[in-house]
């Protein structure tokens, strides 16, 4: 199909989506679904608040279609709807967190923890459908990188305009005039918004990121180190899950909000929880925040069955996994369309 084919395709589709066609609304809009997706989870940090806000943008957008003027592209536009409803559910819900922004590190296992439920906790992301690389030429980070753990981390911690701004420009390339029209502000305000988000997300981020670490390792190494490590919980088996780690490797598992850094306290804490103190696991390999992930499966006492218990994203540093942060929740395995269960 010609770019003057699609192009006319798509003048046919605004016009009739303008004259209240929803179909071919659906068309126009279904190609940039999942990079606006990734963008609201970003400004968000939960999958499911992504859902609820790209689900709110696309309603605004349907009904406030006759008024876009064309004077930027349609996704642009799209983008500038999207944002402005994230950034309404951050008025609403505020920022979320995981267990570092609690408190310090433990030094000894917790072996009856209690979740807390007082705590907006960050959550993962299925990045099965995000595409390699930046979405512009002009961006800074490439589109999985903008969803890594650590940088989604880092953004919780900026005010919403910050955050916004941030994203807007490192990672979707938009100039500084686009974002002041976005956010309904000056030129000046977006370049001092920039200027201070790019030095909390670098005070808090790693100097590399993942994705430039993924690149350096072989296709077996990178599948060794996950299945060692989902085999070393499935065996118990201490020694072989130390030996795969920095250290000063960490260990969290939201909502809990315990956390423990270091070889020391991250072996008390697996050798007397997850190896002997829960019960029988099992695995599937997944991938999350643009980083290798484990779909951890737990069959207690009594039981017959491995029921979904968290998505556990490792954070490597060279070939060693210098991070582990277990997302506990059968609702996390619903998002990445895996099973409940496994027998």
């Amino acid at each position: 199909m010609s770019l003057d084919h699609t192009a006319d395709r798509a003048g046919d589709d605004l016009a009739r989506a303008r004259a209240g066609d929803d179909d071919a609304f659906t068309r126009l809009v279904e190609p940039l679904q999942r990079e606006l997706h990734a963008h609201c989870y970003g400004m968000l940090g939960a999958a499911h608040d992504a859902d609820d806000a790209l689900q709110d943008a696309l309603l605004k957008a349907w009904k406030g279609l006759a008024g876009f003027q064309g004077r930027s592209s349609l996704r642009s536009w799209l983008y500038s709807v999207t944002t402005n409803s994230c950034l309404d559910s951050i008025r609403r819900r505020g920022a979320r967190a995981l267990p570092v922004d609690l408190g310090p590190s433990h030094e000894r296992a917790v072996v009856d923890a209690t979740a807390r439920t007082d705590v907006a906790w960050l959550g993962p992301y299925p990045d099965t459908a995000l595409r390699d690389g930046p979405l512009a030429p002009d961006a800074r980070y490439e589109q999985r990188e903008a969803v890594e753990l650590a940088f989604v981390a880092a953004l919780q911690h900026l005010p919403a305009n910050q955050r916004a701004a941030l994203l807007l420009f490192e990672v979707l390339a938009f100039s500084a005039a686009e974002i002041a029209e976005i956010m309904q502000t000056s030129r000046a305000s977006v370049n001092s918004a920039l200027q201070r988000a790019r030095a909390v997300v670098a005070d808090r981020v790693p100097e590399r990121t993942q994705q430039q670490t993924l690149r350096e390792l072989d296709d077996d190494r990178l599948r060794d180190v996950v299945s060692g490590f989902a085999g070393a919980l499935e065996r118990g088996d201490a020694g072989a899950l130390v030996a795969l780690l920095t250290d000063d490797v960490t260990w969290s598992m939201p909502p809990l909000p315990q956390w423990y850094r270091g070889l020391g306290p991250v072996t008390d804490f697996a050798v007397r929880v997850p190896l002997t103190g829960c019960g029988s696991w099992r695995h599937l390999t997944t991938s999350a925040n643009g980083q290798p992930a484990v779909a951890c499966y737990l069959r207690g006492d009594g039981s017959d069955t491995h029921r979904a218990w968290s998505i556990t994203v490792l954070t490597l540093r060279g070939a060693r996994i210098a991070a582990v942060t277990s997302f506990i929740g059968p609702e996390h395995f619903v998002t990445f369309g895996l099973p409940p269960s496994l027998p």
